[in-house]
């Protein structure tokens, strides 16, 4: 039980920094990275449906607060079931 807790719990975790990494990345000019580019493939499905619902034309792209948020959210959700499964 706790092993499946804790993958579940690592793969959450390591995709809320994947996004915080394309973040950064984003305010920088980086050239062609094979770690860059992994990045942005492995962010992309999870940031584009919420930049879609984002009103367009502001500076400031939220897309990844609010997927932050929603993944966190989505993460409970499966615990729960995790745990209540087991």
């Amino acid at each position: 039980m706790i092993n499946i807790v804790s993958v579940v719990h690592v793969a959450f975790e390591v995709l809320y920094w994947l996004i915080i990494a394309r973040v950064v990345l984003s305010w920088f000019r980086v050239p062609y990275n094979p770690v860059t580019r992994f990045i942005y493939e492995i962010t992309e499905p999870v940031l584009a449906p919420f930049r879609r619902l984002m009103p367009r034309g502001t500076m400031i792209d939220f897309s990844p607060l609010v997927a932050l948020l929603a993944l966190q959210l989505v993460e409970r959700l499966v615990m729960l079931l995790v745990v209540g499964a087991l």
